[in-house]
Parts: structure tokens; C-alpha cells; sequence
């Protein structure tokens, strides 16, 4: 090895082999593996890591639909892959509130990573209005979804339609 880089075609070789008694945690066990998380050997018996979760079956829980989702934008982070994927595929239009205060705001999520992308703008600048408190107040639900040929214009109608019924222009963080 010359200057800490290995010459090409070398590697190294690990036999591994799954222990019974830990087979019941296979796929339910979440690790916090720290900094060296993208080292592909860790020794847990030289140091230690702590459980994250542990969690009751394998798997994530499945994607509750469009029309019962209902989300705090505090927990986008933690939300499941295929939640995520679902979410970041699809556009329409949604109402994030504050229980706390009332409030109600109607968006729209037309970017290239749908809702998931709008909520993670909100969360990060508090924009649409929910520059009046902390955004992780906020929970958030989606009114309509839109299939892949709706246009910005048709997504505007809808919005604006939306902010008609619920009067958030009027009660809401609508300004416009």
C-alpha cells in the first residue's frame, strides 16, 4: 500500500456469519452508528453503539393513502423510504395548521419532489406564512392530489379553489 491507497484489484476478505440468537432482531434492530457510519466493518464489542429503535415487526408501516395521511412537519424526517418515495412523486394540494393557534395555510406542491419537497421547504424556512411560529408546530394533510399532466395552471385553479372553501385567505396565512 503506498500512500495510505490500495493498489487496484486488492481487497479484503471478512467471513461473516449470522448468529442465531440474534435472529429474532434481523430487520426490526436500528443502530446509531455514529460518525463511522459508512465504515462497512464495526466492531460492537470494542465500542459500543446505542439502540435507536427496536421495533415490533419487520418492516415499515405501510403508506396510510393520500386521504388519511395526516403529519407533523417535525417528523419528516423519520417517516418511512416508501412514504418518502410516495410523496415525493406526487403533487397537489395540502393544508398545513397549527393546533396550538388555529392557523391554516393552503399550498400547493408542483417542484420536482412533490409534496415531500414542499413540507422539508416549509419545515427548513417557515415559508407560506408559517414564519408565525416554529414549523414543527405545524401538522400537515393533503386535500387533492393531481395526476402527472396537470399543469401549474391547473394546480393554481385547484389551489385557489381550496383557499375559497376553507377562507384561509380570510381566517388563514393566505395572503393571496
Amino acid at each position: 500500500m503506498t500512500g495510505g491507497v490500495e493498489p487496484a484489484g486488492s481487497c479484503h476478505f471478512y467471513r461473516l456469519t449470522p448468529r442465531t440468537e440474534l435472529a429474532e432482531y434481523a430487520g426490526r434492530l436500528w443502530i446509531k452508528w455514529g460518525p463511522g457510519y459508512r465504515t462497512w466493518i464495526q466492531r460492537g464489542d470494542r465500542k459500543g453503539k446505542p439502540i435507536i429503535e427496536l421495533r415490533r415487526v419487520f418492516g415499515d408501516a405501510p403508506f396510510p393513502g393520500f386521504a388519511a395521511l395526516i403529519l407533523n412537519l417535525s417528523d419528516l424526517g423519520s417517516i418511512p423510504t416508501s412514504w418518502a418515495a410516495a410523496l415525493s412523486a406526487t403533487h397537489g394540494i395540502y393544508l398545513p395548521t397549527c393546533p396550538a393557534t388555529r392557523e391554516q395555510y393552503v399550498g400547493m406542491a408542483a417542484g420536482t419532489n412533490g409534496f415531500l419537497g414542499r413540507w422539508m421547504e416549509h419545515f427548513a424556512t417557515g415559508h407560506g406564512g408559517l414564519k408565525s411560529r416554529d414549523p414543527s408546530d405545524y401538522r400537515v394533510s393533503i386535500l387533492e392530489t393531481v395526476g402527472t399532466s396537470a399543469t401549474t395552471a391547473d394546480l393554481l385553479m385547484l389551489e385557489a379553489r381550496w383557499k375559497d372553501k376553507l377562507q384561509s385567505r380570510e381566517m388563514g396565512l393566505n395572503k393571496n
